[in-house]
C-alpha cells in the first residue's frame, strides 16, 4: 500500500469512527448498533467477514450475536467455548488482541465449521470489555486472504472496541430505563384498576346505606327519628354522588364541582314529601379537589335541608342553588323565598358543622333575611395538582 493510499485509508477510518460514535450513541437499543460495528469493521479493514461474539456465563461459550458477511446460520448460532481453542476466545480469556495470520496452520485450534465453511485464513480479536465482571465479548475480523492484518488494523479495532464498550453500557442503561418505566407504569395501571373498583365498590355500599336509611323514613318513626334518618341520609347521599362522579377516573382526586352540585339538587327532593317547594340549580363548571368537594358538599345538602324544613311551614315555595366560579374563588349560594330567619346562636350540629366546615376552607359564610333568606359560601378554588404516584 502506498503513503497516500495509507493517509487515505486512516482517513476513511476516522471518518468511520467518528460516524459510528455518533450513530451508537444516539441508539437507545443493542442490537443495531452492534450490527453497525460489524459492517463497518469489516469495510474499514477490507476483510469479507466481521462478527461479534458475546459472552454466555452459563456455558462459558461465545455466541456470535452481529455479524457481517457470514452465511444465514451463523448470526444468532454459531458458538465457542471461551478458551484458547479459537481465535475469539484465546482473546477473551488472555484479554489481549489476537492476530492469527493462517488458522490452517495453527494446530492448537479447534474451530467451528463456519471458518471452514466460508474459507476463513486470517483472523483478528479485540476484547470488548465491561465496567464490571467479565468482558462483553469480543470482535472479530476475518479474512480470506491469510496474512491480511497488521499492527495498524489491531490498533483500529482496539480504538472501536473501547467505544463499542461505553456504547454497550449506555444501551444497557437506556434498556434498564425502559423498563423501570414499563414497570413503573405496570405498577400505575394496577392502581389506577384497583382504585376504581374501590370506588366502585364504596359508591355501591353508600347508595345501599342510603336505600335503608330513606326506607326506614317511611317506617313508622316520630319526627324526630325521621329528622335524625333524613340528617344521617343527607351526608350519605353526598359522599355517594362524589364516588358517582369518580368512577373511572383511577387514581384521580379531581371531580367537575358544578356537576357535582347538580346532581345533587336532582337528588335532594326524593327525601321531602313536599311537591310544592321547587328547587332549581344555576351552576358553572369548576374542578376542586376531592376533599374540597365532600366538605362543600355537605355544607349545600345542610343548608338545603334547612330551608325545605323551616322555611315554608304552611306555604309552597322555591329553593334556588347557584355556583359562581370567579377567577381563583368561587360563589356557592343557597337562597329561598320563604318565611326569613332571624340567626341567633344554636345549638343544632347541621348549622355547627356547616360553619366548621367553610372555615377548614377557608372560605367565609354570611346570611342575611329579606323576603326570605339567602346563605353565601365564598371559597378559593386552589391550584389543582396531578394526583401523585405512591
Amino acid at each position: 500500500m502506498s503513503s497516500r493510499q495509507h493517509i487515505a485509508s486512516l482517513r476513511h477510518r476516522e471518518e468511520e469512527l467518528a460516524h459510528f460514535g455518533t450513530y451508537a450513541f444516539g441508539q437507545t437499543a443493542l442490537q443495531p448498533i452492534l450490527d453497525e460495528a460489524a459492517r463497518v469493521c469489516a469495510d474499514c479493514l477490507g476483510a469479507e467477514f466481521s462478527k461479534i461474539c458475546r459472552y454466555q456465563p452459563g456455558e462459558n461459550g461465545l455466541l456470535v450475536v452481529a455479524g457481517h458477511g457470514w452465511n444465514a446460520d451463523v448470526v444468532g448460532f454459531a458458538i465457542s467455548v471461551a478458551d484458547e481453542s479459537s481465535p475469539q476466545g484465546r482473546a477473551f480469556s488472555t484479554g489481549a488482541p489476537q492476530a492469527c495470520a493462517n488458522i490452517s496452520e495453527v494446530n492448537t485450534y479447534t474451530l467451528p465449521p463456519f471458518y471452514l465453511a466460508h474459507h476463513v485464513l486470517s483472523t483478528v480479536d479485540v476484547i470488548i470489555a465491561a465496567k464490571t465482571g467479565p468482558p462483553f465479548g469480543v470482535l472479530e475480523v476475518d479474512s480470506q486472504t491469510a496474512d491480511a492484518f497488521d499492527v495498524h488494523d489491531i490498533n483500529f479495532l482496539t480504538g472501536f472496541a473501547n467505544i463499542l464498550a461505553e456504547a454497550v453500557v449506555a444501551a444497557a442503561r437506556a434498556e434498564d430505563l425502559r423498563t423501570t418505566i414499563a414497570r413503573m407504569q405496570q405498577l400505575v395501571e394496577e392502581k389506577e384498576t384497583l382504585s376504581k373498583e374501590l370506588k366502585h365498590r364504596v359508591r355501591n355500599n353508600l347508595h345501599l346505606v342510603y336505600g335503608l336509611l330513606t326506607a326506614e323514613m317511611e317506617g313508622a318513626h316520630d319526627v324526630a327519628a325521621i329528622v335524625a334518618f333524613r340528617s344521617i341520609a343527607l351526608r350519605v347521599m353526598g359522599l355517594a354522588t362524589v364516588f358517582d362522579h369518580l368512577l373511572g377516573t383511577g387514581m384521580n382526586r379531581i371531580i367537575n364541582f358544578g356537576e357535582y352540585v347538580s346532581a345533587l339538587c336532582n337528588s335532594l327532593p326524593e327525601l321531602y314529601l313536599m311537591d310544592d317547594v321547587k328547587l332549581s340549580c344555576s351552576v358553572e363548571p369548576g374542578s376542586i379537589d376531592l376533599d374540597d368537594a365532600t366538605a362543600l358538599g355537605i355544607v349545600l345538602t345542610e343548608l338545603v335541608n334547612n330551608a325545605y324544613l323551616h322555611a315554608f311551614p304552611t306555604q309552597a315555595g322555591n329553593i334556588a342553588v347557584s355556583l359562581q366560579v370567579i377567577a381563583d374563588a368561587a360563589v356557592l349560594t343557597v337562597a329561598d323565598d320563604g318565611i326569613g330567619f332571624v340567626e341567633v346562636p344554636t345549638t343544632r350540629h347541621g348549622m355547627r358543622l356547616v360553619r366548621r366546615l367553610v372555615q377548614q376552607l377557608a372560605g367565609t359564610i354570611t346570611s342575611h333575611s329579606q323576603s326570605g333568606s339567602v346563605w353565601t359560601i365564598v371559597f378559593p378554588m386552589k391550584p389543582l395538582l396531578a394526583p401523585a404516584i405512591a
